[in-house]
């Protein structure tokens, strides 16, 4: 058995860094999917300790106890099914690399995916949205740009806030997006975004170019900051998205960048787009994952019928 699956203080750590780095080396997982993997191994490896387990030690019973234990602690069936596939990556990395001779994990059946449906946003939301950000008193032209691109493409935050400038140039028609595991995809610019992209770049270049006269790095990103990672945060936009509801008078409960995405799809759909085009523009892998927007649209139109259909109306009491 190899040092790295040695019993020890820190051998859990170590099982791990190696995994982490191995999943970045081998499939190129994004750093985002990287930071998820060791938030929920450390978790796991918290609740072995505590019981003088070990990853190399521990059972089906252990690993079926920590679950339970999670879904005592309220955590969401999402939360533990993604907990059960990060220990079950671990240990088919574990018996690739000979540190175990089985998956304790692998029997074991999850708690299974939600069904509830995802919040969306009305075309008015959207538009009230859009225009809060134009209404912005600091950094209008660039909020708008975040929010036209973001409804015009349906991107992922991450995908949004981490665009290279160079993506931007030349006025596209279709932007290019790096999204999971570093797959590319196309998708359309509508006129909004397109106009909202050449008008911030105006102010983006004005300031790189101050940068450039001061002897400072111009930077290679759309949203850039002065921060470590260059460009703008999900939490910073998070927040931003959340201000803008308020200015549109819509509960900043029902508003995060994930509805806007959402919205971007049921949209498209209601207006008559394939939900094979739709799949691409989302770049999820499955069009199993697109097809629950059938449903939202299904869900809508059930609303529509009730409330205007006359024959859906209760008779008024004489």
């Amino acid at each position: 058995m190899t040092d790295t699956a040695a019993q020890g203080p820190n051998a859990m750590a170590r099982w791990i860094q190696t995994f982490v780095a191995a999943q970045a080396a081998e499939l190129d997982a994004a750093r985002n999917t990287q930071l998820a993997y060791a938030r929920d191994l450390s978790d796991v490896a918290g609740w072995l300790a505590d019981k003088g387990l070990h990853f190399a030690t521990a059972t089906q019973d252990d690993v079926t106890g920590y679950l339970i234990d999670c879904d005592n602690q309220g955590l969401s069936r999402a939360t533990r099914a993604r907990r059960l596939s990060s220990i079950r990556q671990l240990y088919r990395f574990a018996f690739e690399e000979g540190w175990r001779s089985d998956n304790p994990a692998i029997q074991i059946k999850g708690p299974g995916k939600s069904k509830s449906l995802p919040k969306t946003l009305t075309v008015d939301e959207v538009g009230r949205l859009l225009q809060a950000a134009r209404d912005c008193e600091v950094d209008a032209v660039k909020n708008t740009c975040l929010m036209e691109l973001l409804y015009a493409t349906g991107m992922r935050v991450t995908e949004l806030v981490s665009l290279p400038v160079s993506a931007a140039r030349g006025d596209p028609r279709m932007l290019l997006v790096r999204g999971k595991g570093g797959k590319e995809r196309l998708v359309p610019l509508s006129p909004p975004a397109r106009a909202a992209v050449t008008a911030w770049l105006v102010d983006w270049d004005a300031a790189q170019e101050q940068r450039r006269i001061a002897g400072k790095p111009v930077s290679k990103y759309l949203f850039p900051t002065r921060g470590k990672i260059g460009h703008m945060t999900r939490q910073r936009f998070f927040f931003l998205i959340k201000e803008l509801a308020l200015t549109a008078g819509i509960p900043p409960a029902d508003v995060t960048p994930h509805t806007m995405r959402h919205a971007f799809a049921t949209h498209l759909l209601a207006g008559g787009a394939d939900l094979r085009a739709i799949q691409i523009m989302l770049g999820h892998a499955d069009v199993a994952t697109t097809e629950i927007y059938t449903h939202v649209l299904d869900e809508a139109l059930s609303a529509l019928v009730l409330t205007h259909h006359p024959l859906a109306r209760k008779p008024k009491p004489q």
